[in-house]
C-alpha cells in the first residue's frame, strides 16, 4: 500500500511539474514529497527524475514509470466516480425479497421508478421464508411483523390492518359468532408457526380486551394459499384487509367481529447495510414508502 501511495505522489509531482505544486495539492510537505520520491528510488534501484532548482526533468525510466502511474490514478478516479455514480444515480441490479402476499404492490410502487431510470434493473424473489439478505445477495427485503434481532437495518414503512374473516358458507354452517369467546371452537387457517399455535389480541368497542390462542387445523407457509382456502369455506383466518378487499367486496368473504379490533401488523424495508445506502436502495425505499402511504388498509 506503501508503493502504491508512493505511485500517486510520483505521478502528482510529474503533473504539476514540481514538488511544492504536488505538495500543496496533496497536502502535504514538500520535504515529505521529496521524500516519498527518494525512496520510491532507492526500492526500484533506478533514478526516476534529475531535480534543479529551477526544474524536474525525468529519466527514461522515470516517463515510463509515470505512465503507469498515471494509468493507475485514472483507473482510482474512475472507480470512484462509479462509487459516486452509484450513490447519487439509481442504477445496476436492485434485488429486492417480498413474500408472496406483498408481491403484486411492487409493479405499481416501483413502476414509475424504473421508468424513470433506465440503467436499473429489477431482480424479485418473491417467497414467504425469510430469504437469507446476504447468501442471496439482496439489497432490499419486505419483511413484516416482530424482527428478530440481527445486524440489518430496519425501517418502518406502515402497519397492515389485520381482520378476522370467512366465507358466508362457512359461517352459515355455524353458530353464529358474536363475541370473541365464540371464536376458540372454530376451524382454523394459519400461517405455519411449528409449535406455537395462533395467538391474537382482540381489542373492544368498549376498551375491553381479549388475548386467546387457538390451534390452527390447517397451516401453510404461503399466504395466498391460506387465502384461496379460506375463500373455500375451510375455516377462520386473521388476513391483512389490504390483501382481501376484492373478496370482500365480491362478497367472497364477510369480516367476523368486526367492532373488535386486532394490532396491525408492521411492515418493513430491511437492507444489510449500516453505512450509507446505492441509490437504487433510497429510490426503491422512498416508492414503496409513498405508495403504501396511500393504501387503504395501510396505517402510517
Amino acid at each position: 500500500m506503501d508503493d502504491l501511495r508512493r505511485m500517486a505522489v510520483y505521478a502528482t509531482v510529474v503533473e504539476q511539474r514540481s514538488m511544492s505544486g504536488a505538495a500543496r495539492l496533496l497536502g502535504m510537505s514538500t520535504s515529505a514529497v521529496s521524500q516519498q520520491i527518494r525512496q520510491l528510488e532507492r526500492d526500484n534501484g533506478v533514478t526516476l527524475m534529475h531535480r534543479s532548482t529551477r526544474k524536474l526533468t525525468l529519466t527514461p525510466a522515470g516517463e515510463q514509470f509515470y505512465e503507469g502511474c498515471a494509468a493507475m490514478l485514472a483507473a482510482a478516479k474512475r472507480a470512484q466516480q462509479q462509487l459516486a455514480h452509484s450513490r447519487d444515480a439509481p442504477s445496476g441490479e436492485l434485488r429486492l425479497s417480498a413474500p408472496v402476499g406483498f408481491a403484486r404492490h411492487i409493479a405499481p410502487a416501483l413502476g414509475h421508478t424504473l421508468a424513470e431510470h433506465p440503467g436499473l434493473t429489477l431482480t424479485l424473489l418473491v417467497d414467504d421464508a425469510r430469504i437469507d439478505l446476504i447468501e442471496a445477495r439482496i439489497d432490499l427485503a419486505i419483511r413484516f411483523g416482530r424482527l428478530p434481532d440481527s445486524n440489518w437495518v430496519a425501517r418502518r414503512l406502515c402497519g397492515f390492518e389485520i381482520m378476522l374473516c370467512a366465507s358466508p358458507a362457512f359461517l352459515a354452517a355455524q353458530a353464529p359468532i358474536t363475541r370473541p369467546e365464540d371464536l376458540h371452537s372454530r376451524q382454523w387457517l394459519s400461517f405455519a408457526r411449528p409449535g406455537q399455535g395462533l395467538s391474537m389480541q382482540l381489542s373492544g368497542p368498549e376498551r375491553e380486551s381479549r388475548a386467546f390462542r387457538v390451534e390452527a387445523r390447517i397451516q401453510s407457509n404461503n399466504q395466498f394459499s391460506l387465502q384461496q382456502m379460506c375463500v373455500a369455506g375451510l375455516g377462520l383466518a386473521m388476513m391483512a384487509r389490504v390483501d382481501v378487499a376484492d373478496d370482500l367486496a365480491a362478497g367472497r368473504l364477510q369480516a367476523v367481529l368486526p367492532q373488535w379490533q386486532i394490532e396491525p401488523l408492521d411492515v418493513w424495508a430491511v437492507t444489510p447495510q449500516r453505512d450509507a445506502q446505492p441509490a437504487k436502495v433510497r429510490v426503491a425505499i422512498e416508492a414503496l414508502d409513498q405508495y403504501l402511504s396511500a393504501v387503504p388498509g395501510a396505517r402510517r
